[in-house]
């Protein structure tokens, strides 16, 4: 009789914490490592609170040309997007997301905020002080290189960026197909995203110090001229039209001996189903020009909350940003493969360690991370463009930096 009545009592419990039963979320995601995770989290999501979760999966242009529509046309297509860490500012402006400062507050044990990277909880979540989104994937900025080449040609890993321009050119050799660097060149966002890590490495700003734009600044050219350098006497023929795809499976390939890249792409140059360089590549943190305080790009992804959806779907959604951003579940889901870490409990994790073994670097990344050298202010996405059609002029031999980025910047003044 007791062990039916604590059965029974089990059940009923089990019941009624499935307190989102006919509850259905709709997020909006980014294609990237997580997409996939997030199908897979789904029926855990179901089980443990009764919501469905319903994963709509874009490209980057498409997620933020149709998430923008249906915040401005207030359509309630999506209770949750995926929220770039450079849309902030935008997303702020136009009050397109939930405001979750009070809710952080008032949940902060059950999130757990010491447990996260502070450069994550300000640049994935916040801005101007208030969150619009929460940390859900924080991406390091780390430098992948060729480790049987460096030591074919007797050099150490680059420790500045004036080392990896100069290793770069030293280890190129197109008659072995084996070109020293790859980057970005595809006009638009891919070269100005690109562009804008190496000009923060060498010592460069979007902004000056008043937060007005400083496009032509005499350390932007100079950057500038570096990455053309880099193009003209090292990249691959046809780099000027790769975006990260582009990028990223030209080095899974072997053509490239070092490369700038996001840490959630990591993980696949150990796996043989789509890297031929498997147990040939190390990651360091993104080398720094001499004298320059080490500091190093954050980017990744927040979960916004849309500030039209009704109450209840609102407080539905952040039970999940909750959950998946759990420790608990966090894991799992960069166990996954979901590559964004952002726990400093997940960078000690024997079993994340025992799969990851390039934690430790972006630990290193995030205890000195810069969120801001891609401004993430309301006209973002405007200097985004400017920029991207500036660096790709410039790589395409049509204009000379200080042309390039002048042109840009008299348009950019225009928008302040």
């Amino acid at each position: 009789m007791a062990a039916a009545v604590l059965a029974l009592m089990a059940s009923t419990a089990g019941a009624s914490a499935k307190s989102l039963d006919g509850v259905t979320l709709t997020i909006a995601s980014m294609n990237d490592g997580f997409s996939k995770v997030l199908t897979e989290l789904a029926p855990k999501f179901k089980e443990e609170t009764g919501a469905d979760l319903k994963v709509e999966i874009m490209d980057y242009g498409t997620l933020l040309t149709k998430t923008t529509a249906d915040f401005i046309g207030d359509t309630k297509g999506y209770d949750l997007v995926t929220m770039d860490i450079v849309w902030a500012g935008a997303y702020a402006e136009n009050k397109y997301s939930l405001d979750l400062t009070d809710w952080v507050k008032r949940d902060a044990a059950e999130l757990d905020l010491d447990d996260i990277y502070p450069v994550a909880l300000e640049s994935l979540g916040q801005y101007q002080g208030r969150y619009v989104a929460y940390p859900f994937a924080a991406y390091a900025n780390v430098l992948a290189y060729r480790k049987d080449v460096l030591e074919a040609a007797g050099l150490k890993v680059p420790a500045t960026m004036e080392e990896l321009v100069a290793d770069a050119k030293k280890v190129n050799d197109p008659a072995r197909k084996l070109y020293g660097f790859v980057a970005n060149g595809q006009k638009g966002p891919a070269v100005a995203q690109d562009w804008m890590q190496y000009n923060n490495q060498l010592g460069g700003s979007i902004l000056d110090k008043d937060g007005k734009p400083a496009l032509n600044s005499e350390a932007n050219i100079k950057s500038l001229a570096v990455y053309k350098e880099l193009f003209t006497e090292a990249a691959p023929p046809g780099a000027i039209e790769y975006d990260w795809g582009g990028r990223e499976e030209s080095f899974r390939q072997g053509m490239a001996a070092f490369m700038q890249t996001w840490s959630v792409g990591a993980a696949a140059y150990s796996d043989p189903k789509v890297s031929n360089i498997v147990g040939k590549v190390g990651i360091a943190v993104a080398p720094v020009a001499k004298g320059m305080t080490p500091q190093y790009g954050v980017g990744g992804w927040g979960l916004a909350i849309n500030a039209d959806v009704d109450k209840a779907k609102q407080e539905a959604a952040w039970t999940f940003i909750k959950w998946v951003t759990s420790k608990k579940i966090h894991k799992e889901f960069n166990m996954l493969g979901a590559g964004g870490f952002m726990r400093k409990s997940e960078m000690t994790d024997p079993d994340l360690l025992a799969k990851y073994d390039f934690l430790p670097v972006i630990a290193e990344t995030y205890e000195h991370g810069n969120g801001e050298f891609r401004p993430r202010i309301p006209e973002y996405p405007e200097i985004q463009d400017l920029l991207g059609t500036a660096v790709n002029a410039v790589l395409a031999g049509a204009a000379t930096p200080e042309e390039a980025l002048g042109k840009a910047q008299d348009a950019a003044k225009k928008l302040f």
